[in-house]
């Protein structure tokens, strides 16, 4: 439940911790603050934290090396808030291990609906025995089975391109680099360029999408990768 969730605020800008912190706790999370990098590693490694808001401009650590150390040895969800709206940071803070992003100026209503989608997502990820159902039944994931069906027929992916498929549907919504899906899905186990993931994608939307030029599952974020769009129900 909500009231057993901890988030750990890291940022330097007082206001926007206060502001944060109001919203959270109103939503029923505890709320740890830090205003440093440092801090924010003595409160991570003494308390059970849920999620943490990380911002990327700290006056000691750079937000990346936060979530490097973090990454060290825990899987907890990691959402990036920066003023910096350049693709190329994005994606550096996806690599280097954040869950989600959002930029300066946000609105704290976003930030609380980014929480909860994450955390839903960690949920999902826990539940890896219950069938996922999407568009009214139209594909579902057997995951007991490693099985995908596309309207009552197997869809018939190879193992790697189910790896691939499953850890970007456990994620609605989520960007995934190229390089995270070798991770994620593949486990480094993988001897290929970056660019082999295309390859797996065009072949995963010819035996799902009706028309993989224009999907509706898997989506391309331009320059950045790929994400899962399917509602699920």
């Amino acid at each position: 439940m909500k009231k057993n969730r901890t988030i750990l605020i890291v940022d330097d800008e007082e206001k926007i911790v206060e502001v944060l912190q109001a919203y959270l706790e109103k939503s029923g999370y505890d709320i740890l603050c830090a205003y440093d990098g440092a801090n924010a590693m003595e409160l991570f490694r003494n308390h059970d934290v849920s999620l943490v808001i990380l911002d990327l401009m700290l006056p000691d650590i750079m937000g990346e090396q936060i979530c490097q150390m973090i990454r060290m040895n825990s899987r907890v969800p990691i959402i990036m808030v920066s003023a910096k709206t350049e693709e190329q940071d994005l994606i550096k803070g996806l690599n280097v291990g954040a869950d989600d992003y959002i930029f300066k100026p946000f609105s704290p209503r976003t930030v609380v609906a980014k929480i909860e989608a994450v955390l839903r997502r960690v949920e999902s990820d826990q539940l890896t025995g219950v069938p996922l159902f999407f568009r009214q039944g139209e594909l579902v994931i057997d995951f007991e089975n490693r099985n995908v069906k596309i309207r009552g027929r197997e869809a018939g992916l190879t193992p790697t391109e189910y790896k691939i498929f499953i850890t970007l549907a456990k994620a609605p919504n989520r960007t995934f680099t190229r390089e995270q899906l070798i991770t994620f899905a593949l486990d480094d186990n993988f001897d290929g360029y970056d660019r082999s993931i295309d390859t797996y994608i065009k072949s995963i939307r010819t035996k799902i999408e009706d028309n993989r030029k224009k999907p509706v599952y898997i989506i391309t974020v331009h320059g950045m990768g790929y994400k899962f769009a399917g509602a699920e129900l």
